[in-house]
């Protein structure tokens, strides 16, 4: 399986292959053709940032029955989409910071669809696996009081910082089987598996594309399964999902 990681690296910023503990750099684009180039850099000698930076994170509310139970929603007939801004990305090791306007700032991991060219209106799923570059780990940091308080998710999921996402994007990995886990501070808070997703990757890929055009380096984030809670500045959240690794962030106030 090729793990794809987008790093800086002595003022670079550069896309590497893993390679044991590795990094091979790569020449030209991860969405079209590329091959390594240059020395292997040890992995712990360049900071990891967010894999990709998406022109816009399209993402689908309730698409695990646990989580739809455990909020108290019935579950849905299509999919329920909303976006996440661009500015919300932040990538591993970076700081979720907890905005003044909320009391409650919860995680939610997921696992996200990385597109790999542009898509618009696809006739079948079949289709959409050309389109999928790879998979990634996202946390769906929501203010769960102002989606109450709201009614709707805008303000809630759209704070910068409210979308960490990686380490790397795993591809050649079939979704329809992973394990999907949330520890917050070392405690396990969400475990489940993707096939226990309403709507498939490819459903939604299909879906997805019949609405909007979707670029290069665009994110689809699956849904949460069940287990979603508060977390405090000082805490620690890490998603971690079968095939891809660990997304690890800490929670800050804002300065």
């Amino acid at each position: 399986m090729m793990k794809i990681y987008r790093f800086e690296h002595e003022g670079l910023i550069r896309w590497g292959i893993l390679r044991d503990e590795t990094l091979l750099p790569v020449r030209g684009s991860i969405f079209t053709d590329f091959a390594p180039e240059g020395a292997a850099i040890p992995i712990g000698a360049v900071k990891l940032l967010a894999p990709v930076e998406p022109s816009k994170i399209v993402a689908v509310g309730r698409n695990y029955k646990d989580h739809a139970a455990e909020m108290g929603n019935p579950l849905p007939v299509e999919p329920l989409l909303f976006l996440k801004p661009s500015t919300a990305v932040i990538g591993p090791h970076d700081a979720i910071l907890y905005p003044e306007m909320s009391s409650r700032v919860d995680f939610e991991g997921e696992l996200a669809v990385v597109i790999k060219r542009k898509t618009y209106r696809l006739d079948d799923e079949a289709e959409a696996a050309d389109r999928i570059l790879g998979y990634t780990c996202l946390n769906d940091v929501t203010a769960r009081d102002l989606q109450e308080k709201d009614k709707q998710f805008t303000r809630a999921k759209s704070f910068d910082t409210f979308a960490a996402v990686g380490p790397c994007i795993a591809a050649d990995l079939d979704p329809a089987s992973l394990e999907i886990k949330t520890f917050l501070n070392g405690k396990l808070r969400q475990s489940s598996n993707t096939r226990h997703l309403i709507f498939s990757v490819p459903f939604l890929v299909r879906f997805i594309s019949r609405i909007m055009t979707l670029l290069p380096g665009d994110i689809i984030t699956t849904g949460t399964p069940a287990g979603v809670g508060p977390m405090q500045p000082g805490d620690r959240v890490d998603v971690q999902i079968e095939g891809i690794g660990t997304l690890s962030n800490s929670v800050h106030k804002i300065r």
